[in-house]
């Protein structure tokens, strides 16, 4: 792994259940790409602690989310925060919806006011840098699948 200004540790996929079972809370804020696709599987909730939380604010597909009904029913983790859920909207009447240890927000982080000023300011500066011949801010690279 390579350094991260401000990070006190950085490590690799390798190292995720080595990782998990030593975080209190876990969040996911990642790309879906075919590495990160159900990342979080019975196996990865099998190894974090009892109290230990997981909080989604990327997307749904990253955990699947039939190993987290049966962690949380089970109380093999203290509980779930979902900005997002698989599958999305999540169906009336589903598990997620009455669990006392389970937490569901909308995805809605961004008015469309915040949002529009926000890429106005991400456009302007983008076509500064290339029209400078330099690297542009959160290009999209399709191989990668973000």
């Amino acid at each position: 792994p390579s350094p991260i200004p401000g990070a006190a540790h950085v490590t690799t996929l390798a190292d995720l259940h080595q990782e998990l079972a030593l975080a209190d809370v876990v969040v996911l804020a990642l790309a879906v790409t075919p590495q990160t696709e159900g990342i979080i599987d019975a196996g990865a909730l099998a190894v974090m602690k009892s109290d230990a939380w997981i909080v989604n604010v990327a997307r749904g597909a990253h955990i699947d989310t039939d190993a987290l009904v049966s962690a949380l029913q089970a109380r093999a983790i203290g509980g779930a925060c979902l900005d997002v859920t698989a599958p999305e909207p999540l169906p009336e009447g589903h598990p997620l919806w009455s669990m006392d240890n389970v937490i569901i927000t909308p995805h809605v982080a961004n008015t469309p006011e915040m949002g529009l000023e926000l890429l106005a300011q991400r456009v302007t500066q983008n076509t500064r840098l290339y029209a400078e011949g330099e690297n542009l801010v959160g290009p999209v690279d399709l191989d990668l699948g973000y």
